[in-house]
């Protein structure tokens, strides 16, 4: 079953409902978080084996085995795959027909609209699927002052925009920058501008953003210019890589919300998180560029370049330089 990003909490705080959990998205970090938020519900101890397996991507062949186990110590099991694949869908329909009190917790990667596995569990009433996509515009805002208000702590406007354009897209990093505001300001503090800039890292994330945004509306001497910029400021190849799965998700939802008979307006307003007002017009003529073939090549093309920069280091840059110029070359 699809969540609506609103009841995702809830959801997760209510994991006992369901027999399993798909989280996906490009917010690593978020994935990470709310799987264990899901998994606590059921188990309190994360480091007992009796009660919590977890395997890798490459262990997902034995997902079904481990479902099918019962608890040496009694008590609801919990099974928790990480880089979880579209090749785990046989053993979840297998896994659905049979009975188990185990709570399957499957985190993935970027998956696209026409995933098999992201199909299989939006089709399914008894598994929760949770889309984990950065904070952005308002959203991102929101958190920022709740999480300061906490402490009794406020931040002035300029302040705040300022931080909201360096913070980059991870959730982890997101929560580690407003923790250091936290140690910084006492209860009733105002936070000013230059007391952020003190604290905070630029993270790239804002350039890398915009880098990807001009590359999909066919601007390469902007987007590679942007990309520069953000690599030298520190920002991850990784996030590169992340970045653009974000925004091809977002024109796979709208081009297959069109193919289902909705308008282009409509398809844009209901996209969630919503698209940033500011990349509006590059969106749209992204969506002149891609159809959902295109996007797929993009998928493939992106899963390689993330793959080649976790394993050859110091020449990630220029497989970035060279990745960004395929986006914006790519042809119809």
């Amino acid at each position: 079953m699809k969540i609506e990003p609103r009841h995702s909490e809830r959801t997760l705080a209510d994991s006992g409902n369901w027999r399993a959990i798909l989280l996906y998205g490009e917010d690593a970090g978020l994935i990470r978080e709310r799987a264990i938020k899901a998994a606590r519900q059921i188990v309190d101890d994360m480091q007992d084996p009796f009660r919590l397996t977890r395997l890798e991507g490459d262990e997902q062949g034995r997902v079904e085995e481990e479902m099918m186990s019962l608890s040496l110590v009694g008590g609801r099991r919990v099974v928790w795959v990480s880089g979880a694949q579209d090749s785990l869908v046989s053993q979840l329909e297998r896994i659905m027909a049979e009975e188990t009190d185990t709570l399957l917790i499957m985190e993935a990667g970027s998956l696209s609209p026409r995933s098999r596995l992201r199909s299989f569990a939006e089709k399914q009433p008894q598994i929760a699927s949770i889309a984990c996509y950065p904070e952005e515009g308002r959203t991102l805002e929101q958190t920022i002052q709740d999480s300061l208000q906490q402490d009794k702590i406020r931040i002035e406007r300029s302040a705040l925009h300022w931080l909201q354009s360096r913070l980059g897209a991870d959730r982890a990093l997101v929560r580690s920058e407003i923790e250091k505001l936290r140690l910084y300001a006492r209860p009733g503090d105002v936070l000013e501008l230059d007391d952020v800039r003190q604290c905070v890292d630029d993270s790239g994330g804002a350039s890398l953003e915009e880098a990807v945004y001009q590359a999909f509306s066919g601007s390469f001497p902007q987007a590679d210019l942007s990309l520069t910029r953000a690599l030298a400021d520190g920002a991850a190849s990784v996030a590169y890589a992340r970045a653009v799965f974000q925004v091809a998700d977002k024109l796979s939802t709208v081009l297959l919300a069109e193919s289902e008979g909705q308008s282009r307006h409509q398809a844009i307003s209901a996209l969630r998180p919503p698209l940033f007002f500011k990349r509006k017009e590059l969106f749209q003529k992204a969506l002149q560029r891609f159809s959902l073939s295109l996007l797929d090549k993009v998928y493939h093309e992106t899963q390689n370049l993330e793959m080649k920069c976790k394993l050859t280091g110091a020449v990630d840059i220029l497989l970035c330089q060279r990745h960004i110029m395929f986006l914006s070359k790519i042809k119809l």
